[in-house]
């Protein structure tokens, strides 16, 4: 079977090198046994690359199992995973499987593993290392003939550095690996998959199917995407259904992108962040850029003072060995002011610098997300870019007072 058959046969579209190569790997890689971790933006479309592995090898006649560990409750997910025996906990009124034991002979599909608390890595370990698992409750060992496949869209080798994801799991979950593009990396795509999100809605509704105007595609080529081909889809279905003229022109086009200017948090970056930086880089970046443009206030206050002979140039600053290197940013611009009829004071004045805790700036936005939607976790977490997991952790990290939804 060739690249273009299993494109046909999971709907996947695109002809971009780059996502080609991801798909051959997986079907290298469908007739071993070896762990695979996915790798990606959120809303790539990892989620296809598991399911074609199990279904080219020989376990496709047994299980597959997908589950995403950001949305199972650190409480129950050891229960979820490896199952239980009765009276373990409270409400265990009776034994139960776990997905481990559902899926024995076939594939398990574990989204979003890098969110799995640490003492359930040191299970999922002892799984992949002898085939063995413990129900909770349970004191014998089980045995398992499973095959992991695994995906994240975080930095993994930051959340070692970290201390939130165990070095030895992800050698193990690390066997091969499968870097899935994301939409910015295949450009090529972008105009094939929008026209067939666009037909197959308007032969769905039976409603005359959408026209670019060359304006149209051009702004449709140079949006970022920050949420990839399942933002592409929404935008495409949605324009279809609401727009009365067949014809889509560059203005339309921007009512259905409401944030194509005005998207510019910090948090929001690390969805659209350069090849290679995490959100955690990004952070950074932006907060030594905020650093610099301080200081260029600070010298540009000082000159119109009076002290015509300190550069404008900012004040070097260091980043500490701990601290990721960033690349070079693009130094805003500082233009002269001119202040007609006023009298120049040569008295100092005060900057005062506001506080770049990387901490207390995560803390203000979490604050902010839970108060626009009155303490309402799931859609704080969906505005940040974080899972619910993550926010419940940070809330109790931060001592975070959440309001009472009624």
């Amino acid at each position: 079977m060739d690249i273009q058959s299993i494109k046909q046969r999971f709907g996947i579209i695109g002809n971009s090198p780059l996502l080609n190569r991801a798909i051959d790997v997986a079907m290298q890689v469908a007739n071993t046994d070896l762990s695979v971790l996915v790798l990606g933006e959120s809303g790539v479309g990892k989620e296809f690359f598991p399911k074609i592995i199990h279904e080219l090898s020989a376990r496709k006649h047994n299980s597959y199992v997908a589950i995403n560990c950001g949305a199972i409750p650190e409480g129950t997910i050891d229960s979820e995973l490896f199952g239980h025996e009765k009276g373990s906990f409270t409400d265990a009124r009776e034994a139960r499987k776990g997905y481990f034991e559902e899926a024995d002979k076939g594939t398990i599909f574990m989204d979003e593993v890098a969110e799995l608390p640490l003492s359930t890595q040191v299970r999922l370990l002892r799984v992949l290392e002898t085939g063995e698992f413990l129900k909770v409750g349970s004191s014998k060992a089980q045995k398992t003939n499973v095959r992991v496949v695994a995906a994240t869209n975080v930095n993994v080798a930051e959340q070692i550095q970290l201390g939130k994801f165990r070095e030895d799991l992800y050698y193990r979950l690390n066997a091969i690996t499968i870097q899935v593009p994301s939409l910015k990396q295949r450009p090529e795509d972008i105009e094939l998959l929008f026209r067939k999100f666009s037909a197959d809605i308007s032969e769905k509704y039976r409603i005359p199917p959408l026209q670019l105007t060359e304006e149209a595609r051009q702004l449709l080529l140079s949006y970022p995407w920050p949420g990839n081909v399942r933002e592409l889809k929404n935008v495409a279905e949605q324009i279809t259904i609401v727009e009365k003229d067949r014809t889509l022109t560059a203005e339309a086009l921007k009512r259905s992108l409401p944030n194509i200017e005005t998207n510019r948090l910090p948090v929001l970056l690390g969805k659209n962040a350069p090849n290679g930086m995490s959100e955690r880089e990004i952070l950074y970046s932006v907060l030594f850029d905020m650093q610099k443009d301080i200081h260029q206030l600070k010298q540009a206050v000082s000159h119109l003072g009076g002290n015509r002979t300190e550069s404008l140039e900012p004040e070097p600053y260091t980043i500490l060995p701990s601290e990721p290197q960033m690349p070079p940013m693009q130094q805003m611009p500082v233009y002269p002011v001119s202040v007609p009829h006023a009298e120049i004071i040569n008295e100092p004045i005060a900057v005062h610098e506001e506080d770049l805790s990387l901490e207390k700036r995560e803390k203000k936005m979490i604050e902010q997300a839970l108060a626009k939607y009155h303490g309402n976790r799931r859609k704080a977490s969906a505005e940040l870019g974080i899972s619910e997991r993550t926010i419940y952790r940070k809330i109790k990290e931060y001592n975070i007072l959440v309001e009472n939804q009624a």
